[in-house]
């Protein structure tokens, strides 16, 4: 039963995210605007939906105890971009290393890839550093939260701002295939089309995930929830991302799509959770959570000096794999699982 449940998360999740990428990049052609804006804030603000619903779901629900409710939404919260720096930077690798070579060079769009990057790296700081405030300092707390939610919204607003001058320099959204739905005699490569398979991409990516985290929750019963949130669940719920990306390496001349859903996303996951877990959670200082976000940090970095320096190829995200797995070793040697 697990591995049928199993197989059907995977293949929703892998429908879903077809239909979903082929949507988006006729929604960024018919806007026109640049693959960064298409990546980085539609694909990465739609797909980081199913993790970012899990601290809301944790904190407001009844079950379990407040103390692993919070743990399980603060994991929730950490995990997602440590799970995006590390394997989703990893399976993107070894995709473009399969249909490449190790050492072919990939080449984003580099001034957006740079701007997530750092913007990133300066918001999740910041939000690192508020674990040091004490829980009676409410008001310094809101502060931070406010200010994260701020940093997005600059974030969105520079990003769509620059769209302008890269599609004019040739980086704009490119149509690479027909509209799958336009394949059926019913339905036209318009707007409505175009709704219509974003909105069962979607559904299909959110069947999936719900699904995978269903099999995950009951494989991880010998975790502690702080340990489950960071490591387990977003496994499930960075599946999209992953497979979005993979989907657009594979294909030649979309590596700013690939790179952009992972950046983007962690920009989103690095600003808006973080003030959730701030306003809502203890968000204390704990040797497991700062190794996690200690590996976050690392793991972004290191792709960002590569890509600054233009060497970033395939085998160099190796690196980012060997980060992750640390992280498990140290539970293992902490909790004894």
């Amino acid at each position: 039963m697990t591995g049928l449940l199993i197989a059907y998360a995977i293949g929703a999740v892998l429908l879903g995210a077809e239909l979903f990428t082929n949507a988006l990049e006729h929604l960024g052609a018919r806007f026109h605007v640049s693959e960064g804006v298409t990546a980085s804030v539609f694909a990465a603000v739609a797909t980081a939906m199913p993790e970012a619903s899990i601290p809301v779901i944790a904190i407001l629900e009844h079950a379990g105890t407040g103390a692993i409710r919070e743990q399980v939404a603060t994991g929730a919260i950490l995990g997602a971009p440590l799970m995006l720096s590390t394997v989703a930077f990893l399976v993107m690798g070894i995709a473009a290393a399969w249909k490449r070579g190790a050492r072919s060079p990939l080449c984003p769009e580099p001034q957006g890839l740079r701007r997530d990057l750092l913007w990133f790296t300066a918001s999740f700081s910041l939000a690192a550093l508020a674990t040091l405030l004490p829980g009676d300092a409410s008001l310094l707390r809101g502060v931070v939260a406010a200010l994260l939610v701020i940093l997005y919204a600059r974030y969105l607003r520079v990003t769509i701002r620059a769209s302008t001058a890269l599609v004019a320099a040739g980086h704009g959204t490119r149509v690479v295939r027909p509209l799958h739905v336009a394949r059926l005699k019913r339905f036209s490569s318009g707007p409505s089309g175009i709704a219509l398979q974003l909105l069962s991409g979607f559904f299909l990516i959110v069947l999936g995930t719900r699904a995978f985290l269903d099999v995950v929750a009951g494989l991880s019963t010998r975790f502690p929830p702080l340990a489950l949130s960071l490591m387990i669940i977003p496994i499930a719920t960075e599946l999209p991302e992953k497979v979005n990306s993979v989907l657009w390496i594979r294909r030649g001349g979309q590596d700013t799509l690939a790179f952009g859903n992972i950046s983007g996303a962690l920009v989103f996951q690095g600003t808006l959770l973080p003030a959730l877990g701030i306003w809502l959670t203890p968000w204390t200082v704990r040797p497991d959570v700062l190794l996690s976000i200690a590996l976050t940090l690392i793991a972004t970095a290191y792709v960002l000096v590569m890509h600054i320096r233009g060497v970033l190829r395939p085998y160099h995200l190796l690196f980012n794999g060997a980060c992750y797995v640390i992280y498990p070793l140290f539970l293992t040697h902490a909790f004894g699982f």
